[in-house]
């Protein structure tokens, strides 16, 4: 039995070693945030995409989506995406339109676009337990399908409504977090998650004086401390992420904003969302400091999640 056992490890150490090649990164043909990330969206950790509804998250995991599933030569990944798709967000037509529009040669091509869109395999769980009976069966798929990207669209949503009186959802996703963190670790590849926001609590306000003063000051003016937005997944979520990528709109323009990583400086960079897909509007990065870093603002956005609070309208 012990031999058994000892050939199990090391054939799963061998697969793991044959695995090491792939660790690197997915490039987002986004010039500027690639470079502050050092080639793109790393492989082996999580990443999370944090934002208000409407502000490009679901846009941003289509391109990366499409990316994974290009050819090589193309700078793609030439492999599968595992898409879990929470909110029922994705959009197959979206996709291809990005598709057609970013490389024209290859989705003009008979048969292509079908054949790139066949690659991406869309899993729509209807609660937290359908989300944690396939998290087996996706880490036996991340093995035998060439999966090269995995994107839970959204993991917010995933606990939304399992509570009824503003519990600390985020407290159950501690199994699942861990789980799809070794997914990532022992898979190799990108694995992609956004988030929500929700407003701050009266305690969280508190303890972050240096943004306010008072609570009445919060309530009284909401449109010069929009700022008072946070993920929703809490602060025990926020550790497990390696690189967090924050999506925010302030003064009538969306931003994408470095707030988390071990080897870019926070930065933010402009965008806008177009037929192809999240276009930066300029390279250089601006340097944030203090609690820029992680203010959330979301100017002309409503659609905010508050889990078991006031609704902030912003």
């Amino acid at each position: 039995m012990s031999n058994f056992v000892s050939f199990q490890a090391l054939s799963l150490m061998e697969l793991r070693v044959q695995n090491e090649h792939l660790a690197g990164h997915l490039p987002t043909h986004m010039k500027g945030l690639d470079e502050a990330l050092c080639g793109g969206i790393p492989f082996g950790v999580l990443t999370e995409l944090v934002g208000p509804a409407g502000i490009g998250k679901t846009q941003f995991c289509l391109k990366l989506s499409l990316l994974a599933s290009l050819p090589a030569s193309y700078g793609g990944l030439d492999g599968h995406v595992i898409y879990i798709d929470v909110e029922s967000k994705f959009s197959s037509r979206r996709l291809i339109e990005i598709g057609v529009k970013s490389f024209p040669e290859i989705f003009h091509r008979k048969g292509m676009a079908q054949e790139m869109a066949g690659r991406i395999h869309v899993l729509r769980p209807a609660s937290l337990s359908e989300f944690t009976e396939s998290l087996q069966q996706i880490k036996i798929s991340l093995l035998q399908n060439q999966v090269k990207l995995l994107v839970i669209d959204s993991m917010a949503a995933l606990v939304t409504g399992e509570f009824e009186h503003g519990a600390p959802r985020q407290n159950t996703l501690g199994w699942h977090v861990s789980f799809i963190k070794s997914l990532a670790e022992f898979s190799r590849i990108p694995v992609v998650v956004t988030n929500q926001v929700r407003s701050q609590s009266r305690d969280e306000i508190c303890h972050y004086y240096f943004q306010v003063q008072s609570w009445n000051e919060t309530i009284e003016d909401r449109t010069r401390h929009d700022s008072h937005l946070v993920a929703a997944l809490g602060i025990n979520w926020a550790h497990a992420v390696t690189i967090r990528l924050v999506l925010e709109a302030k003064s009538d323009q969306r931003f994408i904003k470095v707030a988390k990583s071990p080897i870019s400086p926070p930065l933010a960079f402009p965008f806008n969302i177009t037929s192809s897909g999240i276009l930066l509007l300029s390279d250089d990065g601006i340097e944030l400091t203090g609690p820029d870093i992680n203010a959330i603002h979301c100017q002309g956005h409503n659609d905010i999640i508050n889990f078991g609070g006031e609704s902030l309208q912003c």
